[in-house]
């Protein structure tokens, strides 16, 4: 049995828009990359000025963040990311991102994130969800608004 080649694609930032990460929030926004549906994975960059305090979350899977540019810390640990940093969080984990308040340049990371991302109240309840398919809804959606043709971030078109 045959198989079909499988390609590397190489994706020129400069094709990726920049979207509001709404309805969470209107200052953070985030460019993706991919969303792959049979891993339920999502590859993508995410900017947020400085002092900005994102959603609480909790994640399903894995999630790695490579840090460009920046500087901010999960609020429930002691440590802070800088530019280089890479920080790997495991399921379950609960976390609240910060971008530190200290520096002029927005916070900028590299986000691979495997499974679903829950968004939390501060009582610990389920306030949203995040995962490839309302990333690609995002996507499309911000397209199409802005007269963009969408190109396949899932790989399945090729």
């Amino acid at each position: 049995m045959a198989r079909a080649p499988i390609d590397t694609s190489c994706i020129a930032d400069d094709n990726v828009p920049w979207m509001p990460f709404v309805p969470h929030s209107e200052l953070v926004s985030v460019k993706l990359y991919r969303a792959d549906p049979l891993r339920g994975e999502v590859i993508s960059v995410l900017r947020a000025p400085p002092g900005v305090q994102l959603p609480r979350c909790q994640h399903a899977g894995t999630t790695t963040i490579y840090t460009v540019q920046g500087r901010w810390k999960y609020r429930e640990h002691d440590w802070v990311a800088g530019p280089g940093s890479v920080v790997i969080e495991h399921p379950a984990a609960r976390s609240t991102p910060q971008a530190l308040p200290d520096g002029t340049d927005d916070v900028i990371m590299f986000v691979v994130t495997q499974g679903e991302l829950l968004l939390l109240d501060e009582a610990g309840e389920v306030v949203g969800t995040e995962n490839w398919r309302t990333a690609v809804e995002r996507y499309v959606e911000y397209c199409r608004a802005n007269g963009l043709e969408p190109r396949d971030v899932t790989g399945l078109d090729a």
